[in-house]
């Protein structure tokens, strides 16, 4: 979880992600640029895309979750 926003537009940035898979749990990372931060309070999300070849791959991530 995120406690403070110390990020921009702009930069660069590594998410690690906790992914259960039936009984396992396994970190998947997603490094790419920050296009923006929306919403407000617990609401707040960013949007990070990194590019896989020639194609642009887009996630939302909450800035409140836990994993």
């Amino acid at each position: 979880m995120i406690s403070t926003i110390d990020f921009v537009p702009g930069d660069i940035v590594k998410v690690y992600q906790k992914i259960q898979e039936g009984e396992k749990t396994r970190t998947q990372i997603f490094e790419g640029v920050i296009l923006g931060i929306k919403g407000r309070g617990e609401n707040k999300m960013f949007t990070v895309r990194k590019m896989v070849g020639d194609v642009a791959v887009e996630r939302i991530f909450p800035i409140g979750s836990p994993s």
